[in-house]
């Protein structure tokens, strides 16, 4: 079986019909982003072959839009049998229909039997072998139902293509003695795990030994928190005495009133330190201000003058750039004339030298001309017999056509003769002299000769009448000959013959034709080998000599060219040497008059900052600057003698937070200890009266005989569990065989990953049990996410092609299975994912856009 479209509506986030169609064979990627429907896809395609229409269950309800309705999915499928439409339809209205084409195959409960069958009633199908949900990493996920349900379909699936199971296990003496010793193991112990049995010699040993071993510890930690106790009470009474000593508690509190007049003074002389700070920088705003305003007044005074001895040097140099560009147009100007004048000359020339070189051409092209016409006159020719050949060679078979009519005409042959090897046979015996006196459809039977009977007959005997022969049956094979005759009569009738004797002619004829063509395109070829056209083009270029007969010499044109051009060429450089100068003035004359631009441009911004500096003076500007210098520098003083006074605020903040910190820890000390002492006095009184030393000596007597019975039960359970490997392991041999198929499919996609790795398999679970690599033996469940999700993706794909080889193909469905792969793992799963894509359809659901990139497939 094998998907090629899906419709889902009314499922989901699918309110209006959705399509996923050209599904084709081989590896197909459905690669959207998260919530696009691909999970939906999934869980309807599980619908529509595992659900009935009728069903109601949660898994159904599940595919009903938030808005409610009816799902509707119809998946289109191909099988051996054709190409078929599966639809189903839930809730309202339910419905189950399967058609191939226009024709209703089977509808309802029918329907519903129909797709059973055509899963093969595995009991899991396809879904419990190689149908992979979003999110499932492993093998042996799902509910209870759904794993037995999995393991019966893998059952099925092994037994179809190993041997019985019954004739590897050893023998019945095996079982029988594997039997007992699992009888007597299961009176100690239970599950796979063997653990104790409940209400079991081994578990009541095990209970007595736990509930003496608690009642021990409970006794021994009771006697241990007796002297803890005691301990813990003597050494509270000795800290609540050293808190509480009146000296002690007294140098306390005078060290906490120390601490807050020292900072308090601190902070009143810190106060102070920063207002001094403050004035300060006051003055040293004031005297950077004048220094700036000082500074200001001599570098605008100095710009001003730069900046007018600039602009008399650019006035000077642009008035001389200005005479000189005008010196060199007027040369520029004369080049051109001049340039001008030898064009029109060498253009004169070229033309009397192409009028000479044309008379001499013509003279020379007459041969040529008559050559050329021939070649066109015989090229035409054969192309004529080439298009009559190809006519001739479309019509009647060609080689393969009548290859299909000769195995038509040789299989109506060998049905004929397997019809007639079966059929009942008369031979006719003449007496002496009455040779041909037995007519059969009017011709004369051959003495001796068998004569096969395809249906009833009638035989006319030469004086004697007619005798009927109708064979009992019919004759076997008659179909056989009627569908080969009608396949030989439909091949003759598509070419047009009534015998194969005139088909073979036709095709005869039409190999001679084609040759012929052939012949006529070499001799076409050989004429014209770029065509007629190209032979015309020729034949036009050469030039005919009517009206060329005052043409002039060509040597006289050619020299008359070349002093044309000599002279061209001189004038060209004399024009491009004056260009140059003239480019070079331009330059020169907007470069100077940029420059005395920037010049004015520059004088006029140096008054502006002059004016803007004010009437004042350099030398008032320096007294200015002076004052404000003199005043910063006793700033600075009255600072600095603050600072070199001032007490580190630091230090004394530390000083009273230690002193308080002291006082409020002695303080919860007290509050802590009183209540402790008072708890530990209960505790001691009430643990006192007990004799709990006495009863923890009698109780660890008791265990000691405890754990005798437990290690004597230990080792019996111990033996039995040995014993039962050891009958396990020899049976596991002889069963080895029944894995060999699975183990076959497998190994070599599993050494697309690890070279030289193996699986072994559990026989009850018929699952991979450990991986092999290197040597070393790793169970699987301690494997990574992402190797689990390989080895059980890779296990998939092997289930999928031994579903194949046992008749019974489904397509892989594989719903975002690759989630824990690393980038250079899962390039060699994609190299799996197409080597079982080579007969199988395989059907990938992802988000992973970028790393699926690279998987290929449709």
């Amino acid at each position: 079986m094998k998907i090629r479209a899906i419709t889902l509506s009314n499922v989901r986030r699918f309110t209006e019909p959705a399509r996923i169609g050209d599904i084709g064979d081989g590896l197909n990627v459905l690669c959207e982003p998260n919530e696009h429907g691909k999970s939906t896809l999934f869980d309807a395609i599980q619908a529509v072959f595992f659900k009935a229409h009728g069903s109601r269950d949660k898994d159904v309800a599940a595919l009903r839009p938030h808005a409610g309705g009816a799902p509707e999915v119809t998946i289109e499928i191909e099988t051996d049998a054709g190409r078929f439409t599966i639809a189903k339809r839930w809730f309202q209205k339910p419905a189950a229909t399967v058609h191939r084409g226009a024709t209703l195959v089977a509808q309802s409960d029918a329907a519903e039997a129909w797709i059973t069958e055509l899963l093969g009633d595995d009991a899991g199908g396809p879904s419990g072998l190689i149908w992979v949900r979003q999110g499932v990493t492993d093998l042996t996920t799902g509910s209870a139902k759904e794993q037995k349900s999995a393991l019966d379909a893998r059952r099925d699936l092994m037994t179809s293509v190993g041997e019985e199971v019954e004739n590897l296990t050893g023998g019945r003496r095996m079982d029988m003695a594997l039997r007992r010793c699992k009888a007597a193991l299961d009176e100690l112990a239970t599950g796979k795990a063997r653990a104790p049995k409940r209400g079991g010699p081994w578990k009541d040993a095990q209970e007595r030994v736990e509930n003496l071993s608690e009642r021990r510890d409970t006794l021994a930690a009771a006697a241990a928190d007796l002297h803890g106790a005691l301990t813990e009470r003597n050494r509270a009474r000795r800290e609540l005495r050293q808190i509480e000593d009146p000296e002690i508690a007294q140098a306390r509190r005078d060290r906490l009133a120390t601490a807050e007049a020292a900072h308090a003074e601190a902070l009143k002389h810190a106060a102070a330190l920063e207002a001094a700070t403050r004035r300060v920088e006051m003055a040293r705003l004031t005297a950077e201000k004048a220094r700036d305003r000082l500074a200001a007044l001599r570098e605008a005074t100095r710009e001003h003058g730069a900046a007018d001895e600039a602009l008399q040097k650019a006035t000077i140099r642009a008035e001389a750039a200005k005479r000189d560009l005008t010196e060199k147009d007027e040369a520029l100007d004369s080049a051109m004339r001049a340039l001008t004048d030898t064009r029109r000359a060498l253009k004169e020339a070229e033309d009397t030298q192409r009028l000479a070189q044309r008379a001499k051409a013509a003279r020379d092209g007459a041969e040529r001309r008559r050559e050329l016409q021939e070649r066109i006159a015989a090229a035409m020719e054969a192309h004529a017999r080439m298009e009559e050949a190809a006519t001739r060679a479309s019509t009647g078979p060609d080689a393969q056509t009548l290859r299909q009519i000769e195995e038509r005409l040789r299989a109506f042959e060998s049905a004929r003769a397997a019809r007639d090897t079966t059929a009942t046979r008369i031979t006719a015996h003449y007496a002496e002299g009455r040779a041909g006196g037995i007519l059969l459809d009017g011709g004369a039977l051959t003495d001796g000769e068998p004569v096969p009977l395809s249906g009833p007959v009638r035989l006319e005997i030469d004086g004697i009448g007619a005798l009927e022969i109708r064979p009992p049956h019919g004759v076997e094979g008659e179909d056989s000959v009627d569908r080969a005759n009608a396949a030989l009569r439909a091949a003759l009738d598509a070419v047009g013959a009534d015998t194969p004797e005139a088909a073979r002619e036709a095709a005869a004829a039409r190999a001679e034709a084609s040759q012929d063509r052939k012949e006529a395109e070499a001799v076409f070829k050989s004429l014209a080998p770029a065509g007629l056209e190209a032979l015309r083009k020729s034949l036009a270029a050469i030039p005919v000599a009517e009206g060329l007969e005052t043409a002039p010499d060509p040597d006289e044109a050619d020299r008359l060219l070349d002093a044309a051009r000599a002279a061209q060429e001189d004038a060209a450089q004399r024009q491009e040497s004056a260009a140059r100068h003239a480019s070079d003035a331009r330059s020169e004359a907007a470069g100077a008059q940029t420059a005395l631009s920037a010049a004015q441009d520059r004088l006029a911004r140096a008054g502006e900052a002059l004016a803007r500096l004010g009437d004042a003076s350099e030398e008032t500007r320096i007294a200015e600057s002076d004052t404000a210098t003199r005043a910063l520098a006793e700033a600075e003083a009255a600072r600095d003698e603050m600072a070199r006074a001032a007490p580190d605020l630091t230090t004394s903040e530390a000083a009273l937070k230690r002193a308080r910190a002291v006082e409020t820890q002695a303080q919860a000390e007290t509050a802590r200890l009183r209540p402790l002492l008072a708890r530990l006095e209960e505790r001691i009184g009430s643990t006192a009266g007990k004799a709990v030393e006495e009863e923890l000596a009698e109780t660890e007597e008791k265990l000691e005989a405890a754990q005798a019975d437990l290690v004597r039960i230990e080792r019996e359970v111990a033996v039995l569990i040995r014993l039962e490997a050891a009958l396990e392991a020899a049976r596991t041999q002889a069963r080895e065989r029944y894995f060999a198929p699975i183990a076959r499919e497998l190994k070599p996609l599993l050494h697309l990953l690890w070279p030289d790795a193996e699986l072994t398999w559990g026989e009850e679970s018929l699952l991979p049990d450990a991986l092999i690599r290197e040597g070393r033996e790793e169970p699987i469940s301690i494997l990574s996410g992402g190797t689990q999700e390989q080895v059980a993706l890779l296990v998939r794909l092997a289930f999928a092609r031994m579903l194949a080889a046992a008749g019974r193909t489904a397509p892989v469905i594989l719903d975002d299975a690759l989630v824990f792969t690393d980038d250079d793992r899962i390039e060699r799963m994609f190299d799996a994912l197409h080597r079982q894509a080579g007969d199988l359809q395989i059907i990938v659901l992802t988000c992973r856009q970028r790393a699926f990139r690279d998987l290929g497939g449709q």
